[in-house]
């Protein structure tokens, strides 16, 4: 399981080979065997030997920010895997292969998108006529970076990213056009969001952004040798690469929270120069979030929970990169 601790002045230690947390006035103990990461938000304490039982149980240690977003992890000091896999990663960045990849990562986006539009369009028959001419005009420049030939990723990056870039504009003025009007947004906005919607977005990419490192590093791969995000210093560059496929996840928990009216003005805290979530709009969105990475979806000819996808796509990746083009076993995920 993943643990989210967001109370303030909550208290994490160890007692056995358990987890001990207190937070307001009560107390948990949960075996480190179900643990699978540790997400820590707000004022949070945690002492030595609690970081030891995760190092001991390869549990991730993960500081979230304010806005959701990671800015720090405790991690085994050992890199996993074959050194092989990053130098083949580093070779793939600067070739042909490594555009074939990137531009099928956002060409995976954007069908995913399209395909919620789609979906969401089935139950808004009043709607259907509008969405549908979003769907187009996001399937006219998805068809056109099929098409695109360069010769390695220097040449294609400007396109791939201005044809991304005004898809997510379609696309989010079509969300726009589908949740309620009182939740109503200008296109995207991130820190601070500027409205309640990119407020839950923005938390909800932050958790996915976790997973998604972890998956990178599990599988051997680099998170900082990107293709399409290009190096810099920090930047975990390919982590922002490979995230764009899994965006989709939290856009359909947070449409369904705002669809379904699910989000109360008690959830959103005022802040300079925009807003933020209030401790019950994380735990909200962070509820749902989990359940619904736990339901299953046809990937690849399976049928595969959601929480696994990521690690089985990064070991995919890895896989390709050495040239074993076989799918992995999901059992040793």
């Amino acid at each position: 399981m993943q643990i989210v601790i967001n109370t303030y002045g909550a208290y994490i230690r160890r007692r056995g080979e358990c987890f001990e947390i207190k937070a307001d006035e009560k107390k948990q103990e949960i075996s480190a065997q179900k643990v699978g990461s540790l997400l820590i938000t707000t004022a949070v304490l945690i002492s030595s030997d609690a970081l030891l039982l995760a190092h001991e149980h390869n549990i991730d240690v993960i500081f979230l920010d304010k806005y959701g977003k990671p800015f720090s992890r405790v991690w085994h000091s050992k890199f996993g895997s074959t050194t092989f896999i990053r130098r083949r990663q580093l070779e793939f960045s600067e070739n042909e292969k490594g555009l074939a990849l990137a531009k099928g990562w956002i060409i995976e986006k954007l069908e995913n998108q399209i395909g919620l539009l789609e979906k969401l369009k089935r139950t808004r028959p009043k709607k259907q006529e509008e969405i549908e001419r979003y769907i187009r005009s996001m399937s006219e420049k998805r068809d056109e970076l099929f098409s695109l030939d360069a010769e390695n990723l220097n040449a294609a990056r400007d396109k791939i990213f201005s044809t991304e870039a005004l898809c997510g504009k379609t696309y989010f003025q079509a969300v726009n056009f589908i949740i309620p009007d009182r939740y109503s947004f200008s296109g995207r906005s991130r820190q601070p969001a500027r409205d309640a919607f990119n407020a839950f977005l923005n938390y909800g990419y932050g958790i996915l952004y976790s997973k998604t490192e972890r998956a990178c590093i599990l599988s051997g791969l680099d998170p900082y040798i990107g293709f399409l995000h290009t190096d810099n210093y920090g930047k975990k560059s390919f982590v922002y690469d490979i995230i764009e496929i899994f965006r989709i996840h939290v856009d359909e928990v947070v449409i369904r929270l705002f669809s379904k009216r699910m989000v109360r003005d008690s959830m959103i805290r005022d802040i300079q120069n925009g807003v933020t979530l209030e401790k019950e709009g994380k735990e909200t969105l962070i509820g749902d979030f989990n359940k619904a990475m736990e339901e299953k979806m046809r990937y690849r000819g399976r049928n595969i929970k959601k929480s696994n996808i990521i690690e089985y796509e990064c070991h995919r990746i890895a896989n390709s990169f050495i040239g074993r083009n076989k799918d992995v076993d999901m059992v040793n995920i």
